[in-house]
């Protein structure tokens, strides 16, 4: 296979994200076979030469939660203005009656809008199966826009009937459940580790699902070497549950279960107790914080600032749209900032901290080594921002306007050294095309 090299050149300014967080100014970088080999000033030219002036240069930035398949349910009337528990139950009958196409439509359309705001990597929660849905139709939506996916199948196994939140009719069987986990681990899941499809296990939460299921499928991913997700300590009907059905707080139950590790991350977190949070930063357990689904939905505030303090992995995640109703990284970054100084002060958190958990903090939840930092050796996940526009006007500092300006999509960016996203444009797919789609099955949905 011919060898392929391009050279990204004379950025403003290349947010490192490496040990010591360098910030090279009027930098370069060469990418060759998907990989970054050179970083620094006066680099030798390249097949392709893209001209970085006037923009600042980052990491791809990583969404470490989302359903991609409530890409068709944004804005639903009766769920606009529920809490968590409300909001769910006015869902379920439309999730009964989603297809293949639908996943397959909403993971095309929710991860160009994610590129398009410099996503290079999701991870994606997937626990509806009606219908012959399979897990392979939202990865080859993924596979469509060109981006890294960290596809993890979930599941609901207790009903209405058994004192669980969803209708009888979207549970599965837990012997179902755990059958597919094992096929889609066989099938789809790529352990090397420039993988761009990696699979999880992800039964949906403590209140769709049983404890011998959650204790059956930490087991089998500690055997089959893959990450475990799930939803936690989300609002404070979710402790209240967990207190009443199962007699103990949301950590002490993940804990119990086998749910706490280096291979593990949960889902907002934002009712975590100082003990539990230190029982995560001892476990290496990871957080996805998802700050505009939790100010969607009433949840709180996220304690994001002593969790970063006490050592706990966090990365960002926009949830799914139908509780976020949006899929804008850089937005989720901004909004992370104003809620941990509305409930901290100040100077509790600054913008490159809020981009760093947007990039490096989600490569370490993820587990994903190679990713996260622009660095020799890594590989080449970019993201590039012009700065020279009406949103930037004024600004000193362009690295922070990333986060405090804005909002700013992408100009350019690559996954696996391909790019992605070019003049602010999706190369593998046509915009139009893909609302054409998505408005199709928002017909026949609403029908």
């Amino acid at each position: 296979m011919k060898k392929t090299s391009t050279l990204i050149k004379n950025a403003d300014v290349v947010v490192t994200m490496d040990a010591h967080r360098a910030e090279l100014k009027g930098a370069s970088i060469l990418i060759e076979n998907g990989a970054i080999t050179q970083v620094g000033n006066n680099l030798s030219s390249a097949d392709e030469v893209v001209d970085a002036s006037g923009c600042v240069v980052t990491p791809g930035l990583i969404n470490t939660h989302h359903h991609l398949f409530q890409s068709l349910v944004r804005g639903v009337p009766a769920g606009q203005d529920a809490l968590l528990f409300g909001w769910l139950k006015t869902l379920y009958p439309i999730f009964q009656r989603m297809e293949g196409e639908d996943m397959f439509v909403s993971a095309q359309s929710g991860l160009a809008e994610l590129a398009l705001s410099g996503c290079s990597l999701s991870a994606d929660h997937q626990y509806i199966f009606p219908n012959d849905v399979k897990m392979e139709h939202a990865i080859n939506g993924a596979e469509s826009i060109g981006v890294r996916f960290h596809a993890t199948r979930g599941a609901m196994s207790v009903g209405e009937s058994n004192g669980g939140l969803p209708p009888d009719s979207l549970v599965e069987k837990e012997s179902d459940i755990l059958n597919d986990f094992e096929r889609v681990i066989s099938q789809l899941h790529d352990p090397s580790q420039n993988a761009m499809v990696q699979v999880g296990l992800a039964p949906c939460s403590p209140f769709t699902v049983s404890e011998g299921l959650m204790r059956d499928t930490a087991v089998m991913a500690l055997d089959k070497n893959v990450m475990l997700h799930t939803h936690l300590a989300e609002n404070d009907e979710d402790i209240a549950y967990s207190l009443e059905k199962f007699g103990c707080r949301p950590g002490e139950y993940a804990e119990r279960l086998g749910w706490t590790g280096n291979h593990v991350w949960h889902a907002h977190c934002v009712k975590l107790d100082t003990d539990e949070i230190n029982l995560f930063s001892r476990t290496k357990t990871g957080v996805a914080h998802c700050p505009c689904s939790n100010c969607r939905l009433g949840s709180g505030i996220a304690p994001i600032r002593e969790m970063r303090d006490l050592g706990v992995k966090v990365g960002l995640g926009v949830d799914g749209s139908a509780s976020s109703d949006a899929g804008h990284l850089l937005s989720e970054a901004r909004q992370l900032l104003l809620l941990q100084r509305v409930k901290n002060g100040a100077n509790s958190m600054r913008a490159r901290e809020a981009l760093e958990i947007a990039t490096l903090g989600g490569a370490s939840v993820l587990n994903r080594s190679d990713l996260g930092s622009i660095e020799i050796g890594k590989r080449a996940d970019i993201a590039i921002w012009d700065v020279t526009g009406l949103a930037a006007a004024g600004a000193w500092d362009p690295v922070a306007a990333l986060v405090l300006n804005g909002p700013f999509n992408v100009r350019d960016l690559f996954v696996e050294g391909k790019p992605v996203v070019s003049n602010t444009r999706l190369v593998n797919q046509e915009e139009g095309m893909i609302v054409e789609r998505v408005n199709k099955r928002v017909m026949r949905l609403m029908s």
